[in-house]
This record gives C-alpha cells, sequence and structure tokens, in this order.
C-alpha cells in the first residue's frame, strides 16, 4: 500500500514538472530589438509596394518579408526629439511639454518601455542617438538613458553627430565641438567616454550593437538600436558607396583648414555644417545620390545585425520593431511621395512614417497593415510581449499584437499648429515655418501654406490636395471639438 501511495506520488511529481516545464516554455519572454532610423522618406521604405525603385535597402525589405508592414504609422511629432519622447512612453509627449516644443524631456513622473522591460528582468541597452531636447551632453540628468531605464549606453545625447570625427583629439582641436545641432568628438559609454580614432558612425553603432548581441545573457534583452542615419551629414558616407551612386566625396570638416565656410568664421564646425545641410553647396541632383548612397550604407548595417541574430540562434525568438522618427527631410533628398510636406511639419509627410513588426510566428509574415496606427502603440505592444501589465491610465497607445482599432482619434501638437485624425477624416491647420532654406526636389509643396483649418479625406487624398474644410462643416466642427476636449482633458495645466 505504501509503495504504490509512493508510486502514485512521484508520478504526480513528475507531471507536475513536467506541466510546469511545459507553461514555462509556453510563457518565454521574447528578446526585443527596437530599430529607430532618422529622417527616413516615406516612399524610401522598400516593403511598401509604391516605394521609389532607385532605393536599395534588401535588408529592410527582409524586415517587411518576414513581418508586418504598416502603411499608416504615424508618430507623436514631425520632429526628433518629441517624436521620439512619444516612442519610448506611449504618450503624446505634449501632455507635459505645453509649447509643443522641439525640447519635452522626460519629467521623472513618466515612465518609458526601458523601464518596464527592465523591472520585468530585461538587460536593456541603447546604443546610438538620444535626444529628448533638452540636458544636451550630460549623464546626470533623467534624460540621459542611464537615468531612465538602460543598463548601458553608448551614443550621443543630442540632435546629430558626425559621421566620421568621433576622436578626443578632433574635439580638442575644434573651437566649437557643440555649437550647432550636431556635435562631434568621442561618444558618451555609460558614464564616461570612448574615443574612436577611425570608423564610421553607423558601422560603430553596429559593431557595438553586434558585440552586445554575442554575449552570453541569462535573461531575455531589450536592445534600442538608434541609428543616426539617414539625417544630416547627408554626404558623409564610405567611399564605395559613394561610387556606387557616382557622387564624389566631400573633404570632412578639418579645424586647422584656412577655408571660410561660408559667411561663418573660418574653423567653425557649425559654419561647416550649416553649408551642407541645405541645398547650395550640393545641387538638387547630387544631394538625392549622398541621400540614396547614406540608406544603402545604413541598409547594408542594419543587414549585418539581422544576419547576427540569425547566426547566435537568437532570431526565432527576437521581436524586432522599426520606425523612422519622423518625416524625411525636405533638406537632405529624401521622398515622401505621395505625401505633402516632410519633417518640421503636421503634413502627412512630416508624421506618417516607415515602420514593420517581426516576431516569427507571432506577427503575420508579408501583412501589409492599412489601418492607421501610432509610434505609442510601441509600448503598450512590446510591454505585453514581455509580459509587463500597464497600469497607467494615460497611455496613448494601443497592444498590437491584440488589435487596431479603427476609428480612434489622434492628436498633435508641434508649436503653432495641431492636427486630428479620426477614421479617414483628418484636419489640421498645418504650416511650413521652422525652415526658410530651398527643398530637394523631391519635395511635395502643400496647396496653402497658411495656418487655416484645412480638412481631407486621408484614405481617399493622402496626398492632402483636396480641402474639404468648405464642404463638411459639420466635420470641422466634429474633429475641431474632438481636439480641444483631449486636450482640455489630457494637458497638464
Amino acid at each position: 500500500m505504501n509503495k504504490n501511495l509512493l508510486l502514485i506520488l512521484l508520478i504526480t511529481i513528475l507531471a507536475c514538472n513536467s506541466k510546469k516545464k511545459e507553461i514555462t516554455q509556453t510563457i518565454e519572454k521574447p528578446n526585443i530589438l527596437l530599430i529607430v532610423v532618422d529622417d527616413q522618406g516615406y516612399a524610401d521604405f522598400s516593403p511598401f509596394k509604391a516605394h521609389d525603385t532607385t532605393v536599395s535597402t534588401p535588408n529592410i525589405t527582409r524586415l517587411g518579408q518576414t513581418g508586418t508592414v504598416y502603411t499608416q504609422a504615424y508618430v507623436t511629432a514631425p520632429v526628433c526629439s518629441p517624436s521620439r519622447a512619444g516612442i519610448i512612453t506611449g504618450k503624446n509627449q505634449f501632455r507635459w511639454d505645453k509649447p509643443a516644443s522641439w525640447g519635452p524631456g522626460l519629467p521623472d513622473s513618466v515612465k518609458t518601455i526601458a523601464e518596464y522591460l527592465k523591472e520585468a528582468g530585461y538587460t536593456t541597452a541603447r546604443i546610438g542617438k538620444n535626444d529628448l531636447g533638452r540636458n544636451f551632453h550630460k549623464n546626470n540628468v533623467r534624460e540621459y538613458p542611464l537615468n531612465h531605464g538602460y543598463d548601458e549606453f553608448l551614443g550621443f545625447s543630442a540632435h546629430a553627430h558626425d559621421y566620421w570625427l568621433n576622436s578626443q583629439n578632433i574635439k580638442d582641436r575644434t573651437p566649437d565641438p557643440y555649437g550647432t545641432s550636431a556635435l562631434l568628438g568621442p561618444l558618451m559609454h555609460n558614464m564616461g567616454e570612448k574615443s574612436y580614432d577611425e570608423g564610421y558612425l553607423t558601422d560603430i553603432f553596429t559593431d557595438e550593437s553586434i558585440a552586445f548581441l554575442k554575449r552570453k545573457h541569462n535573461k531575455p534583452f531589450f536592445l534600442t538600436l538608434s541609428y543616426n542615419a539617414v539625417h544630416h551629414l547627408i554626404h558623409e558616407v564610405p567611399k564605395k558607396y559613394l561610387d556606387k551612386y557616382n557622387v564624389k566625396e566631400i573633404p570632412n570638416y578639418d579645424p586647422d583648414s584656412l577655408l571660410a565656410y561660408g559667411k561663418h568664421k573660418a574653423g567653425t564646425y557649425s559654419a561647416y555644417y550649416d553649408k551642407y545641410s541645405r541645398v547650395g553647396a550640393i545641387q538638387h541632383e547630387d544631394l538625392r545620390k549622398y541621400y540614396l548612397a547614406n540608406l544603402n550604407c545604413l541598409d547594408d548595417n542594419i543587414g549585418r545585425v539581422l544576419n547576427t541574430l540569425k547566426d547566435e540562434k537568437l532570431d526565432k525568438n527576437t521581436l524586432i520593431v522599426f520606425i523612422s522618427d519622423n518625416g524625411g527631410s525636405p533638406l537632405t533628398g529624401s521622398n515622401n511621395s505621395p505625401l505633402t510636406g516632410g519633417k518640421y511639419s503636421l503634413w502627412e509627410g512630416g508624421i506618417r512614417v516607415p515602420m514593420a513588426i517581426s516576431w516569427p510566428n507571432k506577427v503575420d509574415a508579408g501583412k501589409i497593415e492599412t489601418q492607421y496606427v501610432s509610434a505609442t502603440d510601441i509600448l503598450p505592444t512590446l510591454a505585453k510581449a514581455g509580459g509587463v501589465t500597464i497600469t497607467d491610465n494615460e497611455i496613448d497607445g494601443l497592444n498590437l499584437l491584440e488589435n487596431t482599432k479603427k476609428d480612434r482619434l489622434l492628436v498633435w501638437k508641434w508649436q503653432k499648429t495641431w492636427a486630428a485624425r479620426k477614421g479617414n477624416w483628418k484636419i489640421t491647420n498645418a504650416k511650413e515655418n521652422h525652415w526658410k532654406s530651398e527643398p530637394s526636389a523631391q519635395y511635395i509643396a502643400p496647396i496653402r501654406n497658411d495656418l487655416t483649418l484645412k480638412l481631407f479625406n486621408i484614405e481617399k487624398d493622402p496626398g492632402e490636395r483636396i480641402d474639404l474644410a468648405s464642404e463638411y462643416p459639420e466635420k470641422v466642427k466634429e474633429l475641431e471639438t474632438d481636439y480641444k476636449n483631449w486636450c482640455e482633458k489630457n494637458i497638464k495645466k
């Protein structure tokens, strides 16, 4: 009798252990890779059926083939700092940034996806650009990655960084290493710096990401790989890509050169940056070629990361999100066709961006999702995949693994302009008022450039060419009321 009881007990224990193991395998947390690129044009995203065929991005195409591509993905702002705040918090950043400015910062009270996943047991790292619009170049502030959830950081904390000049030596020789929206010199590395005497920045970010992926992690990882390509300075590309697109090398900035850059004092980096960040020194045809070369190099580097995931046998359980921080810049040769405008404005070209999500056997491969979604959806999507329960009821995003919500209200506020979308309809007072330089040839100008309210059926007219405000005044009133009600309820007093 006792032997029978012992046998039954042993069988029960083994069955329980087997069941426990089965459950553990079922709920195994995925590794997560968030790839954020800078200023990629809407038409320059090769997973889209109607992409510009001059683009060469086979590795970005791979992401589309293995995952779901979103043709109507919106970021929360048309420039990098506020948009990136929206991506990492799942919230419209103008909830706390009432001026709707370039520099929303990151309040202590607003939690990031890195913090959520770190609490859930993830190893977290950020490599590349960190830009929340405030407290640049500092590591003792909330905006610095190590202070909002990342275990490791290698990159820069500013709008942009020179692609070639990443050494302590160049910083010491430059009168104004932080004298413009871009900087040069060593990269920030955890609580110190790391100098690179040689190397191209896109390659460096990839090399460091590959090194991270090859480490033996004893828990799942969350890696944010935030490239500054294809941002200015667009002409800074390795020679093999320049040769491919038949454009010449332009000398890198040299503080010892006697060459005067434009009307500025010779020797300043800001003068060099200004000269080559607009049409003029580089003309239209070549500008597009430099952009394509830069994008081709970026794609090759993304391919290196994807290949490493496969080689390290991480690809089967890694969730990948790819997104551009805003629309293509009108000053770099990017192509946002058929969308109006680009970076700096709330026209579709400024806020509708390339986006894809890949996760083997969890996300439909090769699917084209035409329902509109938001970059704020990234946080709740990744949180759900990582086993995180979000209790914050002010999250603006939705979990894309469960559903997309038809006719949801999306709102934008950017300085003096605003917009709202619900269903097929979008209302906006968008105006191009943040740059005065001549746009590159690919730019599609708005039908008019003023702060009056304009109404578009975005489903039928994604290029915003037909203003229907006078024909549907009741729809104008409805969306304007929805926007005002949202602001009254959600923007901090």
